[in-house]
């Protein structure tokens, strides 16, 4: 019973290492029949997947995903297959022997399709997160989201986005344990710096770091005040900015709350104005593992074992691809519309 239990506790590569030393054949029975995504319900489609179904096709071509994709070890799967075997494993906390019983594949093929899928789909379309290109150039754009963001009673007429320090718990790693531990939130974490637009789309992704780090060392190795001055200015000449928590300093292109003990009437009201607006942002931060809670089980998520910090990447990519077709809280308070998704997904 006590191996069992082990047995039962391991993680999907630990699962994978001592199946291979041991030449065990403990997994389950797979099924014969090959996968079809038509045999799976529209319901079946929102829960597993994340998507409906039509939109799963959809977001294949959109992601430029190839009909086949071949692994390293010569496994062969269908573009669409592979699609959803990322989503089901990122919908929830599981394992690769609980796929089993929905993909007819070993665990060991789940693997490397898996791996491959978020590989193709990161060297793909991470540069959606990390090259501005979204607002670079888009005044028009940009005044459409200070404007949305001003109707809500922010003060600031030229704020366009939020900024947020990102933590995310990790299983305690084996090496450098206290650079990954973050203090603040008691726990072994990778950070990252994202950028929310009121549109509910996150604009730009930074990281991973270790979670010791401060969210001001964030901002500085990220360039972010370096790339606003890239943005174009408003129709009277006036720059626009984004908005940080107080866990940030006061830069030329970020705001943040007045931090001096006794404030002023008009700064408490600037404070208790700003926040209750970030408050709804929250919503879209929290998104990404809203839709995809494997990213948030951090007993899976462990350093040296998988690239945890590209799996979270790629989460707030599909992210981003599922508020481009249904929307979210974040968009509907501001009432904006996000990108279309190819609209999203063809950006240079």
């Amino acid at each position: 019973m006590a191996a069992i239990m082990l047995i039962e506790e391991l993680s999907d590569e630990e699962l994978l290492a001592f199946s291979n030393v041991f030449n065990q054949n403990h997994s389950i029975e797979k099924q014969m029949v090959p996968f079809d995504l038509g045999n799976f319900s529209e319901n079946q489609c929102r829960l597993d997947f994340r998507f409906e179904k039509i939109h799963l096709h959809r977001l294949r071509l959109a992601l430029a995903l190839p009909e086949h994709l071949k692994c390293q070890n010569g496994t062969v799967v269908t573009g669409l297959e592979a699609l959803c075997i990322v989503l089901r494993r990122l919908a929830y906390p599981n394992r690769y022997v609980d796929l089993m019983k929905m993909f007819p594949r070993s665990k060991s093929e789940l693997s490397y399709i898996f791996n491959t899928t978020i590989n193709f789909i990161h060297r793909r379309h991470n540069r959606l997160l990390v090259n501005f290109q979204q607002i670079l150039t888009n005044e028009v754009k940009l005044a459409e989201y200070a404007s949305a963001i001003n109707r809500k009673g922010a003060p600031l007429t030229r704020c366009f986005g939020f900024l947020d320090g990102t933590v995310r718990p990790i299983c305690r790693p084996q090496l450098d344990q206290q650079e990954y531990y973050n203090g603040h939130r008691r726990t072994h974490a990778q950070k990252f710096q994202s950028l929310l637009l009121p549109n509910g789309m996150v604009a730009n992704l930074y990281g991973p770091f270790k979670g010791r780090r401060h969210d001001s060392a964030l901002l500085a190795a990220s360039n972010l005040v370096e790339k606003c001055e890239q943005l174009p200015v408003s129709a009277t000449g006036e720059r626009y900015y984004v908005y940080g928590d107080l866990g940030y300093p006061l830069r030329r292109y970020l705001i943040v709350p007045y931090k001096e003990e006794n404030l002023t009437e008009a700064e408490q009201s600037f404070n208790s104005r700003m926040s209750k607006v970030r408050e709804s942002v929250e919503w879209g931060f929290n998104k990404v593992i809203q839709l995809f809670a494997f990213l948030d089980f951090k007993k899976n998520l462990k350093m040296g074992l998988q690239p945890v910090g590209k799996y979270y990447i790629v989460g707030t990519i599909l992210s981003n691809c599922h508020t481009c077709l249904y929307g979210s809280q974040t968009a509907d308070y501001f009432n904006l519309l996000p990108p279309r998704l190819e609209e999203y997904l063809n950006e240079n």
